[in-house]
Parts: C-alpha cells; sequence; structure tokens
C-alpha cells in the first residue's frame, strides 16, 4: 500500500515539470510564430511591388509624375530580388514594443538613375509594409505609407532598397 502515494507522487512532479516546460516554450514559439508570417507577408509584399514595377502599373498621380520626369520607369524592366532579411533593431520606448527592420537586396538589368532605383525601391518597400499590415490586420492603426507597421509584439519599418 505504501508503494502506490510514491508512484502517483513521482508522476505528478512529472506532470508538472513537462506543462511548466511546454508553457515556457509556447512563449517562444509564438514570437517566433509571428517573426515567420512577417517574413512571409515581407516576401509576398516584394513580389508584389516588384511585379507592379516591372509591368508599369501605376496609380495616377505616380504616371504623371514618371512620365515627366522618370519616363524609363514607364517601360517594363527586368528587376531581381536577391534578398529579403530584418534585423532586430531593439526596444522601441514610444510604441512599447520590439522594433524590427526589413532590408530588400535587389538587382536590376537595366542602367537606371539613382532617383529611378529610389522610385522602384519605395514601390518595393510600400508593397511589404502594405503586406504586413494586411496580414497583422493594423492597416488602421498606421498611415497611408504602411509606416510603421504594428503586431501584436512587433512594429515594423523598411530600410532602402540596396542595390547590388
Amino acid at each position: 500500500m505504501e508503494n502506490r502515494g510514491q508512484i502517483s507522487g513521482e508522476f505528478l512532479l512529472l506532470a508538472g515539470v513537462l506543462i511548466l516546460v511546454l508553457m515556457i516554450s509556447a512563449v517562444f514559439i509564438f514570437s517566433e510564430q509571428e517573426l515567420n508570417i512577417a517574413m512571409t507577408a515581407a516576401r509576398k509584399g516584394v513580389d508584389e511591388g516588384l511585379i507592379s514595377s516591372s509591368s508599369a502599373i501605376y496609380a495616377k498621380e505616380s504616371y504623371a509624375d514618371y512620365s515627366q520626369s522618370k519616363s524609363n520607369l514607364l517601360i517594363p524592366y527586368s528587376v531581381e530580388i536577391v534578398n529579403v532579411s530584418y534585423t532586430e533593431i531593439g526596444w522601441d520606448n514610444n510604441y512599447d514594443k520590439e522594433k524590427i527592420q526589413f532590408k530588400v537586396y535587389a538587382k536590376s538589368s537595366r542602367d537606371f538613375s539613382k532617383k529611378e532605383l529610389d522610385s522602384i525601391g519605395d514601390r518595393i518597400n510600400y508593397n511589404l509594409r502594405k503586406a504586413l499590415a494586411i496580414s497583422f490586420n493594423s492597416t488602421s492603426s498606421t498611415n497611408k505609407l504602411y509606416n510603421p507597421v504594428f503586431s501584436p509584439h512587433y512594429v515594423f519599418t523598411t530600410a532602402n532598397v540596396k542595390w547590388v
């Protein structure tokens, strides 16, 4: 009779430790899941920005500006994304969240001026941030340029596209 109490006590201790380990692991898993969602959304947004730029599909205001000062951008062109990465910048006291900055590396088969490359990069970054805002359902808590974008634990920004 005395052995029965010892087995159930050891079982309760083991079960308690297992539950504790699972709870601690869940915190890390949810954090990584949020970053995985962000990276997936960023890549989707970069692709959308690349497609709209490469197809020379622009808003009316952009088209008017480009037809006067950046006519090379009205002709479909080839841009290739080399890499999309993010860097943890640190804690942002303004938003009480961890700050993450995305950076896109791209190259073009055509020679564009710095101003034209900046326009292409701006379109890519805009679509990246927009995709993040849609993924985290935070379009109402950001501005019309989707800068910055918020998730439950992070605030996202973008760096200028690096042309390689």
